[in-house]
């Protein structure tokens, strides 16, 4: 069996609300690579459909993309990802910014909860905060290694309309 793997995919969703383009329709990129313009690595976050039958921020699942591959079995084509996953923090948003929290997710044993997904469950990429409380973030610390650094952080609905719509 070959395993094929990619750096990034293409997201591309219909949202009614907005007015430009064709139809609402839209796309964005979700990387996933050890090296991003020869830099430092870039994992991409991502909301992920889990349950249908719920609505909102209910209905989703957050995660970091680690590597996009596919692989053929029985001639059947399937396109995957290796996630990391982050787990909801409260059953509400928080009362002080209306945004809900997620913190990384792990098993019995205190490591990361991952798993392997279909990428038709990718619904579009998430942005996170690292919520940092009342001190003051050490000026070492670089973008990419935020993920990392903090323990809860804070969905962001605010990074664009799209993100609004469903992540309230």
């Amino acid at each position: 069996m070959r395993l094929k793997v990619f750096h990034s995919a293409a997201a591309v969703y219909h949202a009614p609300s907005d007015l430009s383009g064709i139809g609402g329709m839209h796309r964005e990129y979700i990387r996933a690579t050890q090296a991003w313009h020869g830099g430092p690595a870039r994992y991409d976050c991502i909301f992920v459909e889990r349950e249908p039958e719920e609505e909102g921020f209910h209905a989703l699942g957050v995660a970091q993309v680690r590597v996009f591959f596919s692989f053929e079995h029985n001639n059947v084509a399937y396109a995957c990802a290796f996630v990391k996953w982050f787990e909801t923090h409260g059953d509400s948003p928080c009362p002080d910014t209306g945004l809900w929290r997620v913190k990384p997710d792990f098993t019995a044993r205190g490591r990361r909860m991952c798993s392997v997904i279909h990428i038709d469950s990718i619904l579009r990429a998430a942005h996170l905060i690292g919520v940092y409380g009342d001190k003051f973030i050490p000026s070492h610390l670089r973008y990419h290694h935020s993920l990392d650094a903090f323990k809860l952080f804070y969905v962001n609905k605010f990074a664009d309309h799209h993100a609004r719509e469903i992540a309230y």
